[in-house]
């Protein structure tokens, strides 16, 4: 009676392991965690979010359940490109990609090759967006999906207008207009793409038209900022047309709809460039020192999320390692119960034994035998688990250094930002009063007043002098610790022309603006940048970039 009844206990202990482990590894409890990391995605709390997709993550590898490895990898990239890290974001959508490839099917894959070609966008790489849109528009005709046909060519349509294509996006348009008219939002944002389209080819009163009608009918302007991409349209038209009263009262509906720090800083250089054609300088002076002070917001706003994301990343990594030391301590906990159910089964044993040979003293001395390998096995786990605590520690402190070093990394890259705002500003500025010494210039009754000339002429002279390069340069020296002194060290035969354009690639700046800095076109902005690279002894312009970052 007695061994029937230590069977039935070793029994139900195991079943009791073996029903909790299978609970906790169900494609139903992996579902559950992706749809709770999903939901705490929406309400922004990252963190939580993405402890819950990692787990859900690791268990569906674990298991192979790889549309829950796909789901959870691609909600992953999407709670960082939530959070503005777009490069962190399009890693993850890779893997997903990667996973839809090799184990699931084309809706999968096309889903997210429309993410990965936003990101492209949101970076103005339009090449490598169109790529990406272009797979998911061919993926969209082989399964004959008219809605995802009709999306893949509207944002097709979309880059082409970006890069200045106007009759390949209007093809794209036109086939995804009637597409879409099941979906009343995206047909509106069809519709959008279509005024742009008119705008970019000189039909600027067909694309008002447009653009008034679809304020007027659609019944959700907030959706995508549909409503502040029409007035952008109708404020673009009149501006074109030369209706600068117009363009201005509709520039400033665009500021009434309250929009975000990067739409406000677009609408200020507008507002600008129409009240300068105005010819209401201060107005548009005042404007000019909106768009630095938007410029100045939103890098506080990047580097704020960028030091958000970093934090994240390192909490998620300490949660990973939480994850790591909770499976040894599984695995260590699961042996410690298997050996004492084997020490109990051996001692259920030896009492069996003993009670049959009615031998006491072998009784005792192997029960004494059994319950001091179990103390060493005990004492061996405690020290495991002590050594894992230590482990840990050491992590914390070793993540923490390296919060503290990211820190640092994003002041410099917040310090260079600034400096590339005020720089910014200051040529924007200079121009706008070199335009207006040049409109008074042209008035008869100021150019016969000598002393007047005089001072337009002093004027021009204080602009053509070099006092802000000068500013510029002790400023970029303290943020950069020494950058152009180790640059001439080793290329003694840059000159300063050469040494102030590397200056604004190292700070990020576009061809475009750079050009616009130094007064000359893209075309020279492109041959210089190629005339530098041959002096620094570099196969490709291409390189350039790189090559500065390791000086």
């Amino acid at each position: 009676m007695h061994k029937k009844n230590l069977q039935i206990v070793f029994t139900f202990l195991i079943a009791l392991l073996f029903i909790s482990t299978a609970r906790a590894n169900t494609i139903q409890h992996c579902d559950s965690l992706i749809k709770k990391g999903v939901e705490y995605m929406w309400k922004k709390e990252h963190v939580k979010s993405l402890e819950l997709l990692t787990q859900a993550r690791n268990l569906a590898e674990k298991n192979h359940w790889y549309e829950q490895v796909f789901l959870a990898t691609n909600n992953i990239g999407a709670n960082y490109f939530t959070m503005l890290d777009y490069g962190e974001a399009l890693n993850y959508y890779l893997e997903s990609y990667t996973i839809a490839v090799k184990e699931l099917d084309p809706q999968h894959e096309m889903v997210v090759l429309n993410n990965i070609a936003i990101i492209y966008t949101k970076e103005n790489n339009f090449e490598k967006a169109e790529e990406y849109f272009k797979k998911a528009y061919e993926i969209a005709k082989e399964n004959k999906d008219k809605i995802k046909i009709g999306l893949y060519a509207m944002n097709l349509g979309g880059v082409a207008n970006e890069t200045n294509r106007p009759e390949e996006a209007k093809k794209y348009i036109t086939e995804s207009l009637p597409l879409l008219k099941g979906d009343p939002n995206l047909y509106v944002l069809a519709q959008i793409t279509m005024a742009e389209n008119d705008l970019l080819t000189g039909h600027t009163t067909q694309a008002r038209e447009k653009a008034l009608n679809l304020y007027a009918s659609s019944k959700n302007l907030d959706f995508n900022d549909i409503g502040i991409s029409l007035l952008f349209i109708i404020t673009k038209s009149y501006l074109a047309e030369g209706k600068y009263d117009e363009a201005a009262v509709s520039g400033k509906n665009i500021l009434a709809e309250n929009p975000n720090t990067e739409t406000k800083k677009t609408t200020y250089e507008l507002l600008s460039k129409i009240y300068s054609k105005l010819k209401l300088y201060d107005k548009a002076l005042q404007y000019k020192d909106s768009v630095l002070s938007a410029e100045t917001e939103l890098n506080d706003i990047k580097n704020g999320k960028l030091l958000e994301t970093n934090k994240v990343k390192f909490e998620i990594q300490n949660y990973r390692n939480e994850i790591a030391i909770n499976e040894e301590k599984l695995k260590t906990e699961r042996k410690t119960f298997y050996t004492i159910i084997a020490a109990i089964m051996a001692i259920v044993t030896i009492i069996i034994l003993l009670l049959r040979n009615l031998s006491v003293k072998l009784k005792q001395k192997k029960l004494i035998a059994e319950q001091k390998e179990q103390a060493i096995a005990l004492e061996l786990e405690k020290e495991k688990n002590e050594n894992l605590i230590l482990e840990k520690q050491i992590r914390e402190k070793e993540n923490k250094a390296k919060l503290e070093q990211e820190r640092l990394k994003n002041e410099i890259e917040s310090r260079n930002r600034k400096l590339t705002a005020k720089a910014l500003y200051l040529s924007g500025r200079n121009v706008l009063i070199e335009d207006i010494l040049t409109s008074l210039s042209k008035i008869p009754e100021l150019s016969k007043n000598s002393s007047l000339t005089k001072h337009i002429k002093t004027l021009r002279e204080h602009l053509k002098s070099d006092d802000e390069w000068e500013n510029f340069i002790t400023h970029f020296e303290e943020v950069n610790q020494g950058y152009i002194t180790r640059l001439k060290t080793s290329h003694p035969s840059l000159t300063s022309n050469d040494i102030r354009f590397i200056c604004y690639l190292y700070m990020n700046l576009t061809s475009k603006e750079i050009a616009s800095m130094l007064n000359i076109t893209l075309e020279a902005c492109r041959k210089r940048k190629e005339r530098i690279a041959t002096k620094l002894e570099l196969s490709d312009a291409s390189q350039l970039y790189d090559y500065l970052y390791t000086i």
